[in-house]
Protein backbone atom coordinates (compact mmCIF):
# COMPACT_ATOMS: atom_id res chain seq x y z
CA UNK A 1 0.00 0.00 0.00
CA UNK A 2 1.44 3.34 -1.07
CA UNK A 3 0.54 6.59 0.66
CA UNK A 4 1.43 10.19 0.01
CA UNK A 5 3.88 11.74 2.51
CA UNK A 6 3.62 15.33 3.55
CA UNK A 7 5.69 17.56 1.24
CA UNK A 8 9.33 17.36 2.46
CA UNK A 9 12.04 20.00 2.11
CA UNK A 10 13.72 19.93 -1.27
CA UNK A 11 16.71 17.56 -0.76
CA UNK A 12 20.17 18.03 -2.20
CA UNK A 13 19.88 14.86 -4.26
CA UNK A 14 16.99 16.27 -6.22
CA UNK A 15 18.80 19.48 -7.03
CA UNK A 16 21.86 17.62 -8.25
CA UNK A 17 20.16 14.73 -10.05
CA UNK A 18 22.00 13.62 -13.17
CA UNK A 19 20.59 14.95 -16.39
CA UNK A 20 20.07 12.67 -19.32
CA UNK A 21 21.52 13.48 -22.74
CA UNK A 22 19.57 16.58 -23.66
CA UNK A 23 17.13 17.43 -20.91
CA UNK A 24 15.81 14.74 -18.63
CA UNK A 25 14.59 11.28 -19.47
CA UNK A 26 13.60 10.60 -23.06
CA UNK A 27 10.14 9.11 -23.35
CA UNK A 28 10.22 6.78 -26.29
CA UNK A 29 7.36 5.30 -28.20
CA UNK A 30 3.61 5.76 -28.46
CA UNK A 31 3.21 3.26 -31.25
CA UNK A 32 0.25 1.11 -32.33
CA UNK A 33 -1.02 -1.79 -30.30
CA UNK A 34 -0.83 0.14 -27.03
CA UNK A 35 -4.32 1.62 -26.91
CA UNK A 36 -5.33 -0.75 -24.14
CA UNK A 37 -2.56 0.65 -21.94
CA UNK A 38 -3.50 4.30 -22.28
CA UNK A 39 -5.91 4.45 -19.35
CA UNK A 40 -3.32 2.90 -17.03
CA UNK A 41 -0.62 5.22 -18.33
CA UNK A 42 -2.88 8.24 -17.84
CA UNK A 43 -3.60 7.15 -14.28
CA UNK A 44 0.12 6.83 -13.58
CA UNK A 45 0.78 10.27 -15.05
CA UNK A 46 -1.96 11.79 -12.89
CA UNK A 47 -0.56 10.11 -9.79
CA UNK A 48 2.96 11.28 -10.58
CA UNK A 49 1.75 14.84 -11.08
CA UNK A 50 0.31 14.78 -7.56
CA UNK A 51 3.78 14.18 -6.09
CA UNK A 52 5.76 11.39 -4.44
CA UNK A 53 4.03 8.43 -2.81
CA UNK A 54 5.35 6.36 0.04
CA UNK A 55 5.56 2.59 -0.02
CA UNK A 56 6.08 -0.22 -2.46
CA UNK A 57 8.89 -2.56 -3.38
CA UNK A 58 11.21 -1.71 -6.27
CA UNK A 59 12.68 -4.61 -8.23
CA UNK A 60 15.87 -4.04 -10.22
CA UNK A 61 17.08 -6.42 -12.91
CA UNK A 62 20.85 -7.04 -12.92
CA UNK A 63 23.00 -9.32 -15.08
CA UNK A 64 25.87 -9.89 -12.66
CA UNK A 65 25.56 -11.30 -9.17
CA UNK A 66 26.51 -9.20 -6.18
CA UNK A 67 30.06 -10.09 -5.09
CA UNK A 68 30.73 -9.00 -1.48
CA UNK A 69 34.49 -9.63 -1.80
CA UNK A 70 34.54 -6.82 -4.39
CA UNK A 71 32.55 -4.38 -2.23
CA UNK A 72 35.34 -1.79 -2.35
CA UNK A 73 36.08 -2.35 -6.03
CA UNK A 74 34.36 -0.55 -8.87
CA UNK A 75 32.98 -3.42 -10.94
CA UNK A 76 30.09 -4.27 -13.21
CA UNK A 77 27.81 -4.58 -10.22
CA UNK A 78 28.18 -1.67 -7.80
CA UNK A 79 24.58 -0.45 -7.91
CA UNK A 80 23.86 -1.40 -4.30
CA UNK A 81 26.67 0.63 -2.73
CA UNK A 82 24.76 3.92 -2.38
CA UNK A 83 21.65 2.07 -1.14
CA UNK A 84 23.49 0.66 1.88
CA UNK A 85 26.16 3.33 2.41
CA UNK A 86 26.81 7.02 1.95
CA UNK A 87 29.87 8.85 0.66
CA UNK A 88 31.50 12.08 1.81
CA UNK A 89 30.41 14.12 -1.21
CA UNK A 90 28.48 13.75 -4.41
CA UNK A 91 29.42 15.33 -7.73
CA UNK A 92 27.03 17.34 -9.84
CA UNK A 93 27.14 17.19 -13.64
CA UNK A 94 30.03 19.67 -13.80
CA UNK A 95 32.18 17.66 -11.36
CA UNK A 96 31.56 20.16 -8.58
CA UNK A 97 31.49 18.44 -5.17
CA UNK A 98 28.30 18.82 -3.14
CA UNK A 99 27.83 17.87 0.53
CA UNK A 100 26.75 14.43 1.67
CA UNK A 101 28.30 13.14 4.92
CA UNK A 102 30.79 16.00 4.71
CA UNK A 103 28.98 19.32 5.07
CA UNK A 104 31.91 21.54 4.06
CA UNK A 105 35.64 21.46 3.39
CA UNK A 106 38.63 23.77 3.22
CA UNK A 107 41.59 22.84 1.03
CA UNK A 108 44.91 24.30 2.20
CA UNK A 109 46.53 26.77 -0.20
CA UNK A 110 49.57 24.53 -0.66
CA UNK A 111 47.39 21.47 -1.36
CA UNK A 112 48.94 19.50 1.50
CA UNK A 113 45.85 19.14 3.69
CA UNK A 114 42.07 19.42 3.64
CA UNK A 115 39.73 20.05 6.58
CA UNK A 116 36.36 18.29 6.54
CA UNK A 117 33.34 19.18 8.65
CA UNK A 118 31.01 16.21 9.02
CA UNK A 119 27.32 15.75 9.71
CA UNK A 120 26.55 15.22 13.41
CA UNK A 121 23.06 13.72 12.92
CA UNK A 122 23.91 10.47 11.14
CA UNK A 123 23.69 6.98 12.62
CA UNK A 124 24.54 3.55 11.28
CA UNK A 125 21.80 0.99 10.84
CA UNK A 126 22.66 -0.52 14.23
CA UNK A 127 22.20 2.86 15.94
CA UNK A 128 25.88 3.80 16.37
CA UNK A 129 26.67 7.45 15.60
CA UNK A 130 28.81 8.33 12.60
CA UNK A 131 32.02 10.16 13.59
CA UNK A 132 35.37 11.24 12.22
CA UNK A 133 36.81 7.84 13.20
CA UNK A 134 34.68 6.26 10.49
CA UNK A 135 36.27 8.46 7.84
CA UNK A 136 39.74 7.59 9.11
CA UNK A 137 38.84 3.91 8.86
CA UNK A 138 37.38 4.31 5.37
CA UNK A 139 40.60 5.86 4.05
CA UNK A 140 42.86 3.32 5.75
CA UNK A 141 40.65 0.45 4.61
CA UNK A 142 41.02 1.38 0.92
CA UNK A 143 44.81 1.25 1.27
CA UNK A 144 44.73 -2.49 2.01
CA UNK A 145 45.77 -4.66 -0.96
CA UNK A 146 43.00 -7.18 -0.28
CA UNK A 147 40.35 -4.51 -0.94
CA UNK A 148 41.48 -4.18 -4.59
CA UNK A 149 40.20 -0.59 -4.54
CA UNK A 150 41.01 1.31 -7.69
CA UNK A 151 41.49 4.59 -5.80
CA UNK A 152 43.98 3.04 -3.38
CA UNK A 153 46.75 5.28 -4.71
CA UNK A 154 44.74 8.38 -3.87
CA UNK A 155 43.90 6.97 -0.42
CA UNK A 156 47.62 6.33 0.15
CA UNK A 157 48.36 9.98 -0.54
CA UNK A 158 46.62 10.67 2.79
CA UNK A 159 49.49 10.32 5.24
CA UNK A 160 47.92 11.50 8.49
CA UNK A 161 44.80 12.63 10.33
CA UNK A 162 44.04 15.29 12.91
CA UNK A 163 40.72 15.02 14.72
CA UNK A 164 39.15 18.26 15.91
CA UNK A 165 36.25 16.80 17.82
CA UNK A 166 33.92 14.02 16.74
CA UNK A 167 32.80 15.72 13.51
CA UNK A 168 35.78 17.65 12.16
CA UNK A 169 38.80 16.01 10.58
CA UNK A 170 41.98 17.20 8.86
CA UNK A 171 43.46 14.91 6.21
CA UNK A 172 47.18 15.48 5.72
CA UNK A 173 48.50 14.78 2.21
CA UNK A 174 51.89 13.69 0.93
CA UNK A 175 51.44 16.03 -2.04
CA UNK A 176 48.65 17.95 -3.79
CA UNK A 177 46.12 15.57 -5.37
CA UNK A 178 44.03 16.57 -8.38
CA UNK A 179 41.49 13.76 -7.88
CA UNK A 180 40.96 13.97 -4.12
CA UNK A 181 37.22 14.56 -4.48
CA UNK A 182 36.98 11.50 -6.73
CA UNK A 183 38.10 9.55 -3.68
CA UNK A 184 35.43 11.25 -1.56
CA UNK A 185 32.66 10.23 -3.99
CA UNK A 186 34.03 6.73 -4.60
CA UNK A 187 34.74 5.83 -0.96
CA UNK A 188 31.70 4.26 0.72
CA UNK A 189 31.66 4.86 4.48
CA UNK A 190 31.26 1.36 5.89
CA UNK A 191 31.15 0.21 9.50
CA UNK A 192 34.63 -0.37 10.86
CA UNK A 193 33.36 -2.97 13.35
CA UNK A 194 31.77 -5.31 10.80
CA UNK A 195 33.95 -4.99 7.72
CA UNK A 196 34.97 -8.66 7.80
CA UNK A 197 31.32 -9.69 7.81
CA UNK A 198 30.57 -7.32 4.94
CA UNK A 199 33.17 -8.79 2.58
CA UNK A 200 31.80 -12.26 3.40
CA UNK A 201 28.25 -11.15 2.58
CA UNK A 202 26.74 -11.76 6.02
CA UNK A 203 26.26 -8.23 7.41
CA UNK A 204 26.18 -4.75 5.86
CA UNK A 205 25.95 -1.99 8.46
CA UNK A 206 25.84 1.39 6.77
CA UNK A 207 24.28 4.84 7.01
CA UNK A 208 22.38 4.57 3.73
CA UNK A 209 18.65 4.71 2.97
CA UNK A 210 18.18 0.93 3.02
CA UNK A 211 19.13 -1.88 5.38
CA UNK A 212 20.44 -5.29 4.40
CA UNK A 213 17.80 -8.02 4.61
CA UNK A 214 19.04 -11.05 2.65
CA UNK A 215 21.53 -12.07 -0.01
CA UNK A 216 20.71 -15.20 -1.97
CA UNK A 217 23.81 -15.93 -4.08
CA UNK A 218 22.95 -16.43 -7.72
CA UNK A 219 19.42 -15.09 -7.18
CA UNK A 220 18.91 -11.75 -5.44
CA UNK A 221 19.90 -9.11 -2.88
CA UNK A 222 17.04 -7.81 -0.72
CA UNK A 223 16.99 -4.53 1.21
CA UNK A 224 14.42 -2.82 3.43
CA UNK A 225 13.75 0.82 4.31
CA UNK A 226 15.99 2.53 6.89
CA UNK A 227 13.41 4.19 9.14
CA UNK A 228 16.07 6.41 10.74
CA UNK A 229 17.73 7.73 7.60
CA UNK A 230 19.34 11.13 8.13
CA UNK A 231 17.48 12.79 5.24
CA UNK A 232 14.01 13.59 6.62
CA UNK A 233 11.11 11.61 5.18
CA UNK A 234 13.41 9.47 2.99
CA UNK A 235 13.43 7.05 1.34
CA UNK A 236 9.91 6.76 -0.07
CA UNK A 237 10.25 3.10 -1.00
CA UNK A 238 9.66 0.34 1.55
CA UNK A 239 11.96 -2.22 -0.03
CA UNK A 240 14.36 -2.87 -2.90
CA UNK A 241 15.32 -6.16 -4.50
CA UNK A 242 18.16 -6.59 -6.98
CA UNK A 243 17.24 -9.72 -8.95
CA UNK A 244 19.71 -11.60 -11.14
CA UNK A 245 18.94 -12.41 -14.79
CA UNK A 246 21.94 -13.90 -16.56
CA UNK A 247 20.08 -14.35 -19.87
CA UNK A 248 19.16 -11.14 -21.74
CA UNK A 249 15.86 -12.59 -22.98
CA UNK A 250 14.86 -13.39 -19.40
CA UNK A 251 15.62 -9.80 -18.31
CA UNK A 252 13.60 -8.43 -21.23
CA UNK A 253 10.67 -10.70 -20.35
CA UNK A 254 10.83 -9.60 -16.70
CA UNK A 255 10.74 -5.94 -17.73
CA UNK A 256 7.83 -6.42 -20.10
CA UNK A 257 5.81 -8.47 -17.60
CA UNK A 258 6.28 -5.92 -14.81
CA UNK A 259 8.36 -8.24 -12.60
CA UNK A 260 11.22 -5.73 -12.91
CA UNK A 261 10.81 -1.95 -12.66
CA UNK A 262 14.35 -0.82 -13.42
CA UNK A 263 17.49 -2.05 -15.17
CA UNK A 264 20.77 -0.69 -16.50
CA UNK A 265 21.67 -3.96 -18.21
CA UNK A 266 19.28 -4.30 -21.13
CA UNK A 267 21.26 -5.32 -24.20
CA UNK A 268 21.61 -3.03 -27.20
CA UNK A 269 19.24 -5.00 -29.42
CA UNK A 270 16.63 -5.10 -26.65
CA UNK A 271 16.82 -1.35 -26.11
CA UNK A 272 15.59 -0.96 -29.68
CA UNK A 273 12.51 -3.08 -28.92
CA UNK A 274 11.76 -1.21 -25.70
CA UNK A 275 11.84 2.16 -27.46
CA UNK A 276 8.42 1.43 -28.98
CA UNK A 277 6.83 0.50 -25.64
CA UNK A 278 5.01 3.36 -23.91
CA UNK A 279 5.20 1.55 -20.57
CA UNK A 280 8.89 2.43 -20.24
CA UNK A 281 11.13 5.46 -20.14
CA UNK A 282 14.66 5.19 -21.48
CA UNK A 283 17.26 7.61 -20.18
CA UNK A 284 20.85 7.82 -21.36
CA UNK A 285 23.26 9.42 -18.92
CA UNK A 286 25.48 11.94 -20.66
CA UNK A 287 28.41 11.60 -18.27
CA UNK A 288 30.13 8.77 -20.19
CA UNK A 289 30.69 6.65 -17.09
CA UNK A 290 31.89 3.65 -19.09
CA UNK A 291 33.78 2.62 -22.19
CA UNK A 292 34.47 -0.63 -24.04
CA UNK A 293 37.90 -1.59 -25.28
CA UNK A 294 40.33 -4.21 -26.57
CA UNK A 295 43.16 -4.91 -24.15
CA UNK A 296 46.57 -6.28 -25.15
CA UNK A 297 49.06 -8.14 -22.95
CA UNK A 298 52.36 -6.57 -23.98
CA UNK A 299 54.40 -9.43 -22.54
CA UNK A 300 52.76 -11.85 -25.00
CA UNK A 301 53.76 -12.28 -28.64
CA UNK A 302 52.64 -10.67 -30.95
CA UNK A 303 51.01 -8.08 -28.67
CA UNK A 304 54.51 -7.06 -27.55
CA UNK A 305 54.78 -5.22 -30.89
CA UNK A 306 53.42 -1.66 -30.89
CA UNK A 307 52.77 -1.93 -34.64
CA UNK A 308 50.62 -5.02 -34.05
CA UNK A 309 48.59 -3.21 -31.39
CA UNK A 310 48.15 -0.20 -33.66
CA UNK A 311 47.01 -2.52 -36.45
CA UNK A 312 44.30 -3.84 -34.13
CA UNK A 313 43.30 -0.24 -33.37
CA UNK A 314 42.87 0.51 -37.08
CA UNK A 315 41.08 -2.78 -37.79
CA UNK A 316 38.03 -2.53 -35.55
CA UNK A 317 34.87 -0.90 -36.87
CA UNK A 318 33.87 1.27 -33.90
CA UNK A 319 30.70 2.54 -35.56
CA UNK A 320 29.53 -1.05 -35.91
CA UNK A 321 30.26 -1.66 -32.23
CA UNK A 322 28.08 1.33 -31.30
CA UNK A 323 25.27 0.40 -33.67
CA UNK A 324 25.07 -3.34 -33.10
CA UNK A 325 26.44 -4.00 -29.62
CA UNK A 326 25.37 -0.76 -27.90
CA UNK A 327 22.12 -0.31 -29.78
CA UNK A 328 23.19 3.18 -30.84
CA UNK A 329 23.72 4.32 -27.23
CA UNK A 330 27.37 5.26 -27.36
CA UNK A 331 30.08 7.32 -29.03
CA UNK A 332 32.70 5.69 -31.25
CA UNK A 333 36.02 6.80 -29.81
CA UNK A 334 39.69 5.82 -29.95
CA UNK A 335 40.27 7.67 -26.66
CA UNK A 336 38.70 6.88 -23.28
CA UNK A 337 37.32 10.35 -22.56
CA UNK A 338 33.61 11.27 -22.76
CA UNK A 339 32.67 14.67 -24.12
CA UNK A 340 32.10 15.88 -20.56
CA UNK A 341 35.76 15.27 -19.64
CA UNK A 342 38.35 18.08 -19.58
CA UNK A 343 40.64 15.67 -21.48
CA UNK A 344 38.24 15.21 -24.41
CA UNK A 345 39.12 16.40 -27.91
CA UNK A 346 37.72 15.45 -31.30
CA UNK A 347 41.24 14.75 -32.56
CA UNK A 348 41.76 12.19 -29.81
CA UNK A 349 38.38 10.60 -30.44
CA UNK A 350 39.06 10.08 -34.15
CA UNK A 351 42.76 9.22 -33.88
CA UNK A 352 41.96 5.67 -35.07
CA UNK A 353 39.12 4.91 -37.45
CA UNK A 354 38.11 1.79 -39.36
CA UNK A 355 40.89 1.34 -41.95
CA UNK A 356 41.63 -2.35 -42.71
CA UNK A 357 44.09 -1.41 -45.45
CA UNK A 358 46.22 0.63 -43.10
CA UNK A 359 46.02 -2.17 -40.53
CA UNK A 360 47.35 -4.71 -43.05
CA UNK A 361 50.22 -2.39 -43.99
CA UNK A 362 51.23 -2.04 -40.34
CA UNK A 363 51.21 -5.81 -39.89
CA UNK A 364 53.30 -6.29 -43.02
CA UNK A 365 55.87 -3.65 -42.10
CA UNK A 366 56.15 -4.93 -38.52
CA UNK A 367 57.11 -8.42 -39.64
CA UNK A 368 54.84 -9.92 -37.00
CA UNK A 369 53.76 -13.49 -37.73
CA UNK A 370 49.98 -13.87 -37.68
CA UNK A 371 49.61 -17.58 -38.42
CA UNK A 372 48.99 -18.49 -34.78
CA UNK A 373 45.42 -18.33 -33.48
CA UNK A 374 45.32 -15.87 -30.58
CA UNK A 375 43.06 -16.09 -27.52
CA UNK A 376 40.49 -13.28 -27.22
CA UNK A 377 39.05 -13.21 -23.70
CA UNK A 378 35.79 -11.60 -22.67
CA UNK A 379 33.13 -11.71 -19.91
CA UNK A 380 30.05 -13.77 -20.71
CA UNK A 381 27.68 -10.80 -20.51
CA UNK A 382 25.70 -10.22 -23.73
CA UNK A 383 27.35 -6.86 -24.38
CA UNK A 384 30.91 -8.13 -24.16
CA UNK A 385 30.11 -11.27 -26.10
CA UNK A 386 28.64 -9.19 -28.92
CA UNK A 387 31.68 -6.90 -29.01
CA UNK A 388 34.06 -9.86 -28.96
CA UNK A 389 32.33 -11.35 -32.01
CA UNK A 390 32.62 -8.03 -33.89
CA UNK A 391 36.31 -7.69 -33.01
CA UNK A 392 36.99 -11.30 -33.95
CA UNK A 393 35.45 -10.73 -37.40
CA UNK A 394 37.30 -7.45 -38.00
CA UNK A 395 40.65 -8.94 -37.00
CA UNK A 396 40.08 -11.88 -39.31
CA UNK A 397 39.69 -9.45 -42.20
CA UNK A 398 43.27 -8.25 -41.73
CA UNK A 399 44.71 -11.72 -41.20
CA UNK A 400 44.61 -12.07 -37.40
CA UNK A 401 42.84 -15.24 -36.28
CA UNK A 402 41.39 -15.39 -32.76
CA UNK A 403 39.53 -17.85 -30.57
CA UNK A 404 37.00 -16.52 -28.08
CA UNK A 405 37.67 -17.34 -24.42
CA UNK A 406 34.60 -16.44 -22.32
CA UNK A 407 34.69 -16.20 -18.51
CA UNK A 408 31.95 -15.46 -16.00
CA UNK A 409 32.12 -11.80 -14.88
CA UNK A 410 33.43 -12.49 -11.36
CA UNK A 411 36.24 -14.73 -12.63
CA UNK A 412 37.06 -12.24 -15.36
CA UNK A 413 37.31 -9.41 -12.81
CA UNK A 414 39.76 -11.44 -10.74
CA UNK A 415 41.92 -12.07 -13.83
CA UNK A 416 41.81 -8.37 -14.62
CA UNK A 417 42.97 -7.40 -11.14
CA UNK A 418 45.71 -10.03 -11.03
CA UNK A 419 46.98 -9.23 -14.54
CA UNK A 420 46.50 -12.77 -15.86
CA UNK A 421 44.65 -11.94 -19.08
CA UNK A 422 45.19 -13.66 -22.45
CA UNK A 423 46.97 -12.01 -25.40
CA UNK A 424 43.87 -9.96 -26.27
CA UNK A 425 40.68 -9.35 -24.36
CA UNK A 426 37.44 -7.38 -24.45
CA UNK A 427 36.10 -5.49 -21.46
CA UNK A 428 34.67 -2.24 -20.25
CA UNK A 429 36.30 0.38 -18.03
CA UNK A 430 35.14 3.35 -16.02
CA UNK A 431 37.05 6.24 -14.36
CA UNK A 432 37.27 8.46 -17.45
CA UNK A 433 34.10 10.27 -16.33
CA UNK A 434 35.75 11.96 -13.33
CA UNK A 435 39.05 13.82 -13.00
CA UNK A 436 41.31 12.62 -15.86
CA UNK A 437 44.23 11.70 -13.59
CA UNK A 438 42.05 9.10 -11.90
CA UNK A 439 41.99 6.90 -15.00
CA UNK A 440 45.75 6.50 -15.12
CA UNK A 441 46.37 6.09 -11.38
CA UNK A 442 43.29 4.04 -10.51
CA UNK A 443 41.74 1.99 -13.34
CA UNK A 444 43.34 -1.46 -13.61
CA UNK A 445 43.80 -1.32 -17.41
CA UNK A 446 45.55 2.08 -17.29
CA UNK A 447 47.40 2.17 -13.96
CA UNK A 448 50.87 3.53 -14.63
CA UNK A 449 52.48 1.57 -11.78
CA UNK A 450 50.88 -1.80 -12.49
CA UNK A 451 48.29 -2.37 -15.19
CA UNK A 452 46.57 -5.41 -16.64
CA UNK A 453 48.55 -5.21 -19.90
CA UNK A 454 51.91 -5.25 -18.14
CA UNK A 455 52.84 -1.97 -19.86
CA UNK A 456 55.47 0.22 -18.17
CA UNK A 457 57.13 3.38 -19.43
CA UNK A 458 59.06 6.18 -17.76
CA UNK A 459 57.35 8.69 -20.04
CA UNK A 460 53.92 7.37 -19.13
CA UNK A 461 54.69 7.38 -15.41
CA UNK A 462 56.06 10.92 -15.62
CA UNK A 463 53.01 12.19 -17.52
CA UNK A 464 50.56 10.53 -15.12
CA UNK A 465 52.31 11.70 -11.97
CA UNK A 466 52.56 15.23 -13.35
CA UNK A 467 48.80 15.31 -13.95
CA UNK A 468 48.00 13.77 -10.57
CA UNK A 469 50.21 15.75 -8.19
CA UNK A 470 48.41 19.05 -8.55
CA UNK A 471 45.64 20.64 -6.53
CA UNK A 472 43.85 22.24 -9.49
CA UNK A 473 42.48 19.75 -12.07
CA UNK A 474 41.40 22.48 -14.52
CA UNK A 475 43.00 25.25 -16.54
CA UNK A 476 45.33 25.37 -19.54
CA UNK A 477 48.26 23.70 -17.79
CA UNK A 478 46.09 20.85 -16.58
CA UNK A 479 44.73 20.32 -20.10
CA UNK A 480 48.25 20.15 -21.48
CA UNK A 481 49.11 17.47 -18.91
CA UNK A 482 46.04 15.45 -19.88
CA UNK A 483 46.98 15.66 -23.55
CA UNK A 484 50.36 14.11 -22.81
CA UNK A 485 48.55 11.13 -21.29
CA UNK A 486 46.23 10.88 -24.30
CA UNK A 487 49.13 11.01 -26.76
CA UNK A 488 50.88 8.14 -25.02
CA UNK A 489 47.74 6.04 -24.72
CA UNK A 490 46.96 6.43 -28.41
CA UNK A 491 50.50 5.79 -29.59
CA UNK A 492 51.27 2.80 -27.36
CA UNK A 493 47.78 1.27 -27.82
CA UNK A 494 48.07 -1.22 -24.96
CA UNK A 495 44.43 -0.32 -24.30
CA UNK A 496 42.47 0.20 -27.51
CA UNK A 497 39.29 2.09 -26.77
CA UNK A 498 36.32 1.42 -29.03
CA UNK A 499 33.38 3.42 -27.69
CA UNK A 500 32.38 5.63 -24.78
CA UNK A 501 28.99 4.86 -23.31
CA UNK A 502 26.81 6.49 -20.72
CA UNK A 503 24.64 4.22 -18.63
CA UNK A 504 21.24 3.54 -20.18
CA UNK A 505 18.39 3.41 -17.69
CA UNK A 506 15.25 1.46 -18.55
CA UNK A 507 12.48 2.23 -16.07
CA UNK A 508 8.82 1.29 -15.82
CA UNK A 509 6.59 4.30 -16.26
CA UNK A 510 5.35 4.03 -12.67
CA UNK A 511 8.89 4.57 -11.33
CA UNK A 512 10.14 8.10 -10.74
CA UNK A 513 13.37 9.58 -9.40
CA UNK A 514 16.18 7.02 -9.68
CA UNK A 515 19.65 8.38 -10.49
CA UNK A 516 23.21 7.14 -10.80
CA UNK A 517 26.23 8.76 -9.21
CA UNK A 518 29.43 9.32 -11.16
CA UNK A 519 30.63 5.90 -10.03
CA UNK A 520 27.38 4.15 -11.03
CA UNK A 521 26.09 3.77 -7.50
CA UNK A 522 22.29 3.82 -7.53
CA UNK A 523 20.70 6.68 -5.57
CA UNK A 524 17.05 6.03 -4.67
CA UNK A 525 16.64 8.76 -2.06
CA UNK A 526 13.95 10.47 -4.17
CA UNK A 527 12.61 7.42 -6.02
CA UNK A 528 8.97 6.38 -5.71
CA UNK A 529 6.35 4.22 -7.40
CA UNK A 530 2.87 5.37 -8.45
Amino acid sequence: MRTRPSPPPDPLSRRTALRAAGAGALLLGTGGGLAGCRSAVSAQENAAAAGPQRGGKLTIGINQDFTPALLYTQSGESLQNRLLYNTLIRYDDELKPRPELATSWEYAADGRSITLKLRDDVTYHDGRKFTADDVVFAVENLKKPERSAQLAATAKSVTGFEKRGEHELVLKLAHPVSNLFDLFEFMIITDRHTVDEAVKGTKFNGTGPFRFKEWRPGTSLSLTRNEKYWIPDRPYLDAVELRLYTQPDALLSALRSGQVHLSYHASGKHLATLQSNANFTIKQYSTGNGAVYVGASVHETPADSKEFRQAVAWAVDRDRVVKQALGGYGLASAAPWPRSSPAYSEANRTHYTHDPGRARQLLKSSGVATKRTLPLGHPTTPLHTSIAEIVQYDLQQIGIRTELEPSDPASFQKKLISGTMPTLWINGHAFAQVQPATLAVSAYPFNEAKNTSGYRSEKYTEAVQDAWRHKDPSGARALARYQKISDLLLDEAFIIDLAVQGAVQVAAKELHGPRLTKFSYLDLDDAYLV
